[in-house]
Protein backbone atom coordinates (compact mmCIF):
# COMPACT_ATOMS: atom_id res chain seq x y z
CA UNK A 1 0.00 0.00 0.00
CA UNK A 2 0.92 3.08 -0.36
CA UNK A 3 3.00 3.03 -3.65
CA UNK A 4 0.82 5.27 -5.35
CA UNK A 5 -0.40 8.68 -4.76
CA UNK A 6 -4.50 8.40 -3.93
CA UNK A 7 -6.06 11.62 -3.86
CA UNK A 8 -9.36 10.39 -2.71
CA UNK A 9 -9.96 6.86 -0.22
CA UNK A 10 -13.48 6.10 -0.52
CA UNK A 11 -14.57 4.23 2.43
CA UNK A 12 -18.13 2.28 2.14
CA UNK A 13 -19.88 -0.16 4.56
CA UNK A 14 -20.30 -2.61 1.98
CA UNK A 15 -19.78 -3.46 -1.75
CA UNK A 16 -22.98 -5.57 -2.32
CA UNK A 17 -25.03 -4.27 -5.45
CA UNK A 18 -27.58 -1.34 -4.37
CA UNK A 19 -28.01 2.29 -5.01
CA UNK A 20 -25.08 4.24 -2.83
CA UNK A 21 -22.34 1.72 -3.91
CA UNK A 22 -23.28 1.75 -7.68
CA UNK A 23 -23.43 5.43 -6.90
CA UNK A 24 -19.66 5.05 -5.59
CA UNK A 25 -18.62 3.14 -8.60
CA UNK A 26 -19.85 6.36 -10.96
CA UNK A 27 -18.59 8.86 -8.71
CA UNK A 28 -15.10 6.80 -8.96
CA UNK A 29 -15.29 6.73 -12.29
CA UNK A 30 -15.78 10.73 -12.77
CA UNK A 31 -13.12 12.04 -10.63
CA UNK A 32 -10.85 9.50 -12.59
CA UNK A 33 -11.56 10.90 -15.92
CA UNK A 34 -10.73 14.39 -14.04
CA UNK A 35 -7.19 13.18 -13.39
CA UNK A 36 -7.85 11.88 -9.64
CA UNK A 37 -6.51 8.71 -8.34
CA UNK A 38 -8.71 6.31 -6.24
CA UNK A 39 -8.87 3.74 -4.23
CA UNK A 40 -12.51 2.31 -2.15
CA UNK A 41 -12.17 0.43 1.21
CA UNK A 42 -14.97 -1.99 1.99
CA UNK A 43 -15.84 -2.34 5.57
CA UNK A 44 -17.03 -6.08 4.86
CA UNK A 45 -15.44 -8.31 2.10
CA UNK A 46 -15.80 -6.44 -0.93
CA UNK A 47 -18.93 -7.43 -2.63
CA UNK A 48 -20.13 -7.46 -6.75
CA UNK A 49 -19.61 -3.67 -7.23
CA UNK A 50 -16.12 -4.42 -5.43
CA UNK A 51 -15.72 -6.55 -8.79
CA UNK A 52 -17.29 -4.02 -11.05
CA UNK A 53 -14.50 -1.63 -9.37
CA UNK A 54 -10.99 -4.04 -9.75
CA UNK A 55 -12.31 -4.38 -13.14
CA UNK A 56 -12.33 -0.49 -14.21
CA UNK A 57 -8.56 -0.94 -11.89
CA UNK A 58 -9.35 0.75 -9.22
CA UNK A 59 -7.44 -0.73 -6.10
CA UNK A 60 -10.38 -2.23 -3.68
CA UNK A 61 -9.37 -3.13 -0.13
CA UNK A 62 -11.73 -4.67 2.68
CA UNK A 63 -11.71 -4.61 6.41
CA UNK A 64 -13.04 -7.95 6.39
CA UNK A 65 -15.86 -7.06 8.98
CA UNK A 66 -18.14 -9.52 10.06
CA UNK A 67 -21.47 -7.21 10.70
CA UNK A 68 -22.04 -3.46 11.45
CA UNK A 69 -20.88 -3.93 15.08
CA UNK A 70 -17.41 -5.32 13.95
CA UNK A 71 -15.38 -2.75 15.67
CA UNK A 72 -11.92 -4.39 14.32
CA UNK A 73 -12.54 -2.65 11.09
CA UNK A 74 -11.93 0.77 12.69
CA UNK A 75 -7.63 -0.66 13.45
CA UNK A 76 -7.87 -2.39 9.81
CA UNK A 77 -8.90 0.88 8.63
CA UNK A 78 -6.93 3.44 10.76
CA UNK A 79 -3.63 1.21 9.12
CA UNK A 80 -4.70 1.42 5.55
CA UNK A 81 -5.42 5.38 5.86
CA UNK A 82 -1.99 5.86 7.84
CA UNK A 83 -0.19 3.55 4.62
CA UNK A 84 -1.84 5.59 1.80
CA UNK A 85 -1.88 8.84 3.28
CA UNK A 86 -4.82 9.61 0.75
CA UNK A 87 -5.32 13.49 0.03
CA UNK A 88 -8.96 13.34 1.35
CA UNK A 89 -10.88 10.74 2.60
CA UNK A 90 -14.41 10.27 1.77
CA UNK A 91 -16.96 7.71 3.52
CA UNK A 92 -20.49 7.19 2.78
CA UNK A 93 -23.31 5.64 5.00
CA UNK A 94 -23.41 5.33 8.67
CA UNK A 95 -21.27 2.59 10.11
CA UNK A 96 -18.24 3.61 7.26
CA UNK A 97 -18.56 7.18 8.37
CA UNK A 98 -18.29 6.42 12.04
CA UNK A 99 -15.30 4.12 11.52
CA UNK A 100 -13.86 6.34 9.41
CA UNK A 101 -14.14 9.49 11.77
CA UNK A 102 -12.41 7.61 14.74
CA UNK A 103 -9.52 5.88 12.36
CA UNK A 104 -8.67 9.22 11.46
CA UNK A 105 -8.17 10.46 14.70
CA UNK A 106 -6.60 7.47 15.60
CA UNK A 107 -3.65 7.82 13.53
CA UNK A 108 -3.70 11.29 13.22
CA UNK A 109 -4.95 11.89 10.09
CA UNK A 110 -6.10 15.51 9.42
CA UNK A 111 -10.36 15.41 9.85
CA UNK A 112 -10.14 18.80 7.81
CA UNK A 113 -9.49 16.23 4.63
CA UNK A 114 -12.68 13.86 6.15
CA UNK A 115 -15.65 13.90 4.47
CA UNK A 116 -19.21 11.78 5.67
CA UNK A 117 -21.72 11.63 3.53
CA UNK A 118 -25.10 10.51 4.60
CA UNK A 119 -28.13 9.74 1.41
CA UNK A 120 -30.84 8.91 3.76
CA UNK A 121 -33.18 10.66 6.07
CA UNK A 122 -33.19 8.37 8.96
CA UNK A 123 -36.79 7.78 10.75
CA UNK A 124 -35.76 3.80 11.83
CA UNK A 125 -32.76 4.47 13.42
CA UNK A 126 -32.98 7.17 15.21
CA UNK A 127 -29.89 6.45 17.58
CA UNK A 128 -27.83 7.52 14.02
CA UNK A 129 -28.65 11.09 14.36
CA UNK A 130 -27.75 10.96 18.30
CA UNK A 131 -24.48 9.47 16.92
CA UNK A 132 -24.21 11.82 14.04
CA UNK A 133 -24.13 14.69 16.39
CA UNK A 134 -21.68 13.69 18.64
CA UNK A 135 -19.23 12.50 15.98
CA UNK A 136 -19.69 15.16 13.42
CA UNK A 137 -16.65 17.26 14.60
CA UNK A 138 -14.49 14.12 13.49
CA UNK A 139 -15.14 15.55 9.67
CA UNK A 140 -15.02 18.23 7.98
CA UNK A 141 -18.13 18.52 6.19
CA UNK A 142 -21.12 15.91 6.49
CA UNK A 143 -22.55 15.71 2.97
CA UNK A 144 -26.44 15.35 1.87
CA UNK A 145 -27.53 14.44 -1.76
CA UNK A 146 -30.93 16.24 -0.78
CA UNK A 147 -32.66 19.29 0.24
CA UNK A 148 -34.56 16.98 2.17
CA UNK A 149 -31.23 14.93 4.19
CA UNK A 150 -29.79 18.46 4.83
CA UNK A 151 -32.45 19.58 6.71
CA UNK A 152 -32.77 16.71 8.84
CA UNK A 153 -29.09 16.71 9.81
CA UNK A 154 -29.26 20.45 10.70
CA UNK A 155 -32.75 19.82 12.60
CA UNK A 156 -32.73 15.98 14.04
CA UNK A 157 -29.03 15.49 14.00
CA UNK A 158 -28.01 19.24 14.95
CA UNK A 159 -24.99 19.38 12.90
CA UNK A 160 -24.23 22.99 12.71
CA UNK A 161 -25.34 24.09 9.08
CA UNK A 162 -21.81 25.42 8.37
CA UNK A 163 -20.74 21.99 8.58
CA UNK A 164 -22.97 20.19 5.91
CA UNK A 165 -22.71 20.32 2.56
CA UNK A 166 -25.69 19.67 -0.36
CA UNK A 167 -24.41 17.51 -3.42
CA UNK A 168 -27.72 17.24 -5.18
CA UNK A 169 -27.70 13.56 -6.83
CA UNK A 170 -28.12 13.28 -10.22
CA UNK A 171 -28.53 10.40 -13.32
CA UNK A 172 -27.32 10.09 -16.65
CA UNK A 173 -30.36 10.68 -18.71
CA UNK A 174 -29.21 9.51 -21.66
CA UNK A 175 -29.31 5.35 -21.77
CA UNK A 176 -32.58 5.46 -20.09
CA UNK A 177 -33.81 7.43 -23.08
CA UNK A 178 -32.16 5.16 -25.37
CA UNK A 179 -33.73 1.90 -24.05
CA UNK A 180 -36.08 -0.25 -25.84
CA UNK A 181 -38.76 -1.50 -24.00
CA UNK A 182 -38.51 -5.28 -22.70
CA UNK A 183 -40.76 -7.75 -23.99
CA UNK A 184 -43.45 -8.53 -21.35
CA UNK A 185 -43.80 -11.69 -22.56
CA UNK A 186 -40.46 -12.56 -21.25
CA UNK A 187 -41.75 -11.49 -17.66
CA UNK A 188 -44.92 -13.45 -17.57
CA UNK A 189 -47.07 -10.57 -18.70
CA UNK A 190 -49.95 -10.44 -21.55
CA UNK A 191 -49.23 -7.94 -24.00
CA UNK A 192 -52.69 -6.34 -23.33
CA UNK A 193 -52.06 -5.69 -19.91
CA UNK A 194 -51.20 -2.54 -17.91
CA UNK A 195 -47.78 -2.99 -16.56
CA UNK A 196 -47.06 -1.11 -13.01
CA UNK A 197 -43.39 -1.26 -11.80
CA UNK A 198 -41.73 -0.56 -8.91
CA UNK A 199 -37.76 -1.13 -8.70
CA UNK A 200 -35.55 -0.95 -5.43
CA UNK A 201 -34.84 -2.83 -2.64
CA UNK A 202 -37.37 -5.03 -0.61
CA UNK A 203 -37.28 -3.53 2.47
CA UNK A 204 -40.27 -2.86 5.20
CA UNK A 205 -39.76 1.63 4.63
CA UNK A 206 -40.40 0.76 0.66
CA UNK A 207 -43.91 0.65 1.73
CA UNK A 208 -44.28 -2.72 -0.85
CA UNK A 209 -47.35 -4.47 1.68
CA UNK A 210 -49.06 -1.06 0.97
CA UNK A 211 -48.59 -1.25 -2.52
CA UNK A 212 -49.74 -4.50 -2.96
CA UNK A 213 -52.77 -3.91 -0.90
CA UNK A 214 -53.70 -0.93 -2.93
CA UNK A 215 -52.80 -2.60 -6.35
CA UNK A 216 -55.24 -5.25 -5.39
CA UNK A 217 -58.61 -2.38 -5.45
CA UNK A 218 -57.63 -1.90 -8.96
CA UNK A 219 -55.70 -4.65 -10.80
CA UNK A 220 -59.31 -6.01 -11.82
CA UNK A 221 -60.73 -2.89 -13.48
CA UNK A 222 -57.53 -1.90 -14.59
CA UNK A 223 -56.35 -5.00 -16.39
CA UNK A 224 -53.03 -4.12 -14.78
CA UNK A 225 -50.11 -6.29 -13.21
CA UNK A 226 -47.62 -5.60 -11.06
CA UNK A 227 -43.98 -5.81 -11.10
CA UNK A 228 -41.51 -5.10 -8.47
CA UNK A 229 -37.70 -5.33 -9.44
CA UNK A 230 -35.57 -6.23 -6.81
CA UNK A 231 -34.19 -7.88 -3.93
CA UNK A 232 -34.17 -7.73 -0.40
CA UNK A 233 -35.61 -9.18 3.13
CA UNK A 234 -39.16 -9.11 2.87
CA UNK A 235 -39.22 -11.22 -0.12
CA UNK A 236 -41.50 -14.45 0.97
CA UNK A 237 -43.24 -12.05 3.28
CA UNK A 238 -44.66 -9.92 0.11
CA UNK A 239 -45.22 -13.38 -1.51
CA UNK A 240 -47.47 -14.64 1.54
CA UNK A 241 -49.13 -11.59 1.30
CA UNK A 242 -49.60 -11.95 -2.64
CA UNK A 243 -50.92 -15.87 -2.24
CA UNK A 244 -53.11 -14.66 0.72
CA UNK A 245 -54.74 -11.99 -1.39
CA UNK A 246 -55.36 -14.03 -4.52
CA UNK A 247 -52.94 -12.24 -6.75
CA UNK A 248 -50.49 -14.31 -8.07
CA UNK A 249 -51.51 -14.38 -11.29
CA UNK A 250 -50.41 -10.74 -11.57
CA UNK A 251 -47.85 -9.76 -9.68
CA UNK A 252 -44.64 -10.57 -10.65
CA UNK A 253 -40.79 -10.71 -8.54
CA UNK A 254 -38.56 -10.38 -10.71
CA UNK A 255 -35.60 -10.91 -8.71
CA UNK A 256 -32.44 -8.18 -9.36
CA UNK A 257 -32.18 -6.84 -13.06
CA UNK A 258 -29.28 -5.42 -14.82
CA UNK A 259 -32.42 -4.29 -17.33
CA UNK A 260 -34.31 -1.33 -15.40
CA UNK A 261 -33.92 1.21 -18.39
CA UNK A 262 -35.78 -0.95 -20.75
CA UNK A 263 -38.16 -2.13 -18.15
CA UNK A 264 -39.11 1.31 -17.31
CA UNK A 265 -39.24 2.10 -20.99
CA UNK A 266 -42.29 -0.82 -21.04
CA UNK A 267 -44.32 0.36 -17.85
CA UNK A 268 -47.16 2.24 -17.96
CA UNK A 269 -47.05 3.10 -14.55
CA UNK A 270 -44.06 3.89 -11.86
CA UNK A 271 -45.21 3.18 -8.25
CA UNK A 272 -42.85 4.42 -5.25
CA UNK A 273 -44.60 4.06 -2.21
CA UNK A 274 -41.72 4.59 0.02
CA UNK A 275 -41.96 5.66 3.95
CA UNK A 276 -39.16 7.55 3.64
CA UNK A 277 -35.60 8.28 1.15
CA UNK A 278 -32.40 10.33 0.94
CA UNK A 279 -32.74 10.62 -2.76
CA UNK A 280 -33.87 7.91 -4.54
CA UNK A 281 -31.92 6.93 -7.86
CA UNK A 282 -35.28 4.74 -9.30
CA UNK A 283 -37.35 7.62 -9.12
CA UNK A 284 -35.05 9.69 -10.76
CA UNK A 285 -34.83 7.08 -13.53
CA UNK A 286 -38.35 6.58 -13.88
CA UNK A 287 -38.54 10.80 -14.38
CA UNK A 288 -36.03 9.94 -16.85
CA UNK A 289 -37.83 7.21 -18.86
CA UNK A 290 -40.75 9.73 -18.92
CA UNK A 291 -42.65 6.93 -17.15
CA UNK A 292 -46.00 8.26 -15.00
CA UNK A 293 -45.20 8.39 -11.44
CA UNK A 294 -46.90 7.52 -8.15
CA UNK A 295 -44.89 8.43 -5.17
CA UNK A 296 -45.16 9.30 -1.72
CA UNK A 297 -45.05 12.99 0.53
CA UNK A 298 -42.11 11.78 2.37
CA UNK A 299 -38.85 13.37 2.23
CA UNK A 300 -36.80 12.54 -1.17
CA UNK A 301 -39.61 11.79 -2.89
CA UNK A 302 -40.70 15.07 -2.88
CA UNK A 303 -37.78 16.75 -3.61
CA UNK A 304 -38.17 15.14 -7.00
CA UNK A 305 -42.09 15.15 -7.78
CA UNK A 306 -44.16 18.29 -8.45
CA UNK A 307 -47.80 17.04 -7.80
CA UNK A 308 -49.82 16.86 -10.65
CA UNK A 309 -47.04 18.77 -13.01
CA UNK A 310 -44.33 15.56 -12.84
CA UNK A 311 -45.91 12.94 -10.80
CA UNK A 312 -49.02 12.29 -8.67
CA UNK A 313 -48.31 12.31 -4.75
CA UNK A 314 -49.94 10.58 -1.77
CA UNK A 315 -49.78 10.61 1.81
CA UNK A 316 -47.62 7.63 2.99
CA UNK A 317 -49.80 4.47 4.27
CA UNK A 318 -53.01 5.92 2.71
CA UNK A 319 -54.10 2.89 0.80
CA UNK A 320 -57.10 4.31 -0.88
CA UNK A 321 -54.89 7.39 -2.20
CA UNK A 322 -52.28 5.54 -3.55
CA UNK A 323 -55.25 2.95 -5.40
CA UNK A 324 -56.65 6.06 -7.22
CA UNK A 325 -53.75 8.06 -8.41
CA UNK A 326 -52.70 4.75 -10.33
CA UNK A 327 -56.11 4.33 -11.47
CA UNK A 328 -56.20 7.76 -12.55
CA UNK A 329 -52.77 7.90 -14.44
CA UNK A 330 -54.21 4.39 -16.30
CA UNK A 331 -57.60 5.55 -17.21
CA UNK A 332 -55.74 9.04 -18.14
CA UNK A 333 -53.30 7.97 -20.48
CA UNK A 334 -53.07 11.85 -21.90
CA UNK A 335 -52.44 13.32 -18.96
CA UNK A 336 -50.20 10.53 -17.84
CA UNK A 337 -47.77 11.12 -20.67
CA UNK A 338 -47.65 14.95 -20.24
CA UNK A 339 -46.74 14.37 -16.46
CA UNK A 340 -43.68 11.47 -17.63
CA UNK A 341 -42.88 14.50 -20.37
CA UNK A 342 -42.38 16.73 -17.65
CA UNK A 343 -40.65 14.66 -15.21
CA UNK A 344 -37.93 13.73 -18.16
CA UNK A 345 -37.58 17.51 -18.68
CA UNK A 346 -36.62 18.49 -15.28
CA UNK A 347 -34.67 14.76 -14.82
CA UNK A 348 -32.54 16.12 -17.48
CA UNK A 349 -32.02 19.94 -16.83
CA UNK A 350 -31.92 19.68 -12.97
CA UNK A 351 -30.86 16.25 -11.92
CA UNK A 352 -28.07 15.94 -14.26
CA UNK A 353 -25.16 14.11 -12.76
CA UNK A 354 -23.07 16.02 -14.89
CA UNK A 355 -23.64 18.56 -12.20
CA UNK A 356 -23.70 16.36 -9.22
CA UNK A 357 -20.09 15.54 -10.54
CA UNK A 358 -18.77 19.34 -10.80
CA UNK A 359 -20.02 19.79 -7.18
CA UNK A 360 -18.36 16.69 -5.94
CA UNK A 361 -14.90 18.16 -7.43
CA UNK A 362 -15.96 22.14 -6.10
CA UNK A 363 -16.23 20.45 -2.61
CA UNK A 364 -12.90 18.24 -3.12
CA UNK A 365 -11.41 21.83 -3.88
CA UNK A 366 -12.33 23.13 -0.80
CA UNK A 367 -11.59 20.86 1.55
CA UNK A 368 -7.48 20.31 -0.27
CA UNK A 369 -7.46 24.30 0.55
CA UNK A 370 -7.88 23.83 4.23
Amino acid sequence: MGEISIDILYVITDLELGGVPLHLQRLVRAMRARGLEAAVVSLVPAGPVGKMLEADGVTVYSCEGRGGWDFRVIARLAKIIQAIQPGLVHSLLFHANLATRWAATTVGYSTSRVLCEIQTVEVERRWHLWVDRVTYDGCRFTIGNSPSVIEHLAVHARIPRDRLRLVRGGIDPAPIQAAKPIDRSSIGMPHDSAMVLWVGRLDPVKGLSILIESFRLIHEEANAHLCLAGVGTIREQLERQVRGLQLVHCVHFLGPRTDVAALLQAADVFVFPSRTEGLPNALLEAMAAACPIVTTDVPGCRDLIMNGQTGLIVPYGDTPSLAAAMRRLLRDRAFAARLGAKASEVARTEWNIRQTYEAYAALYDEARDA
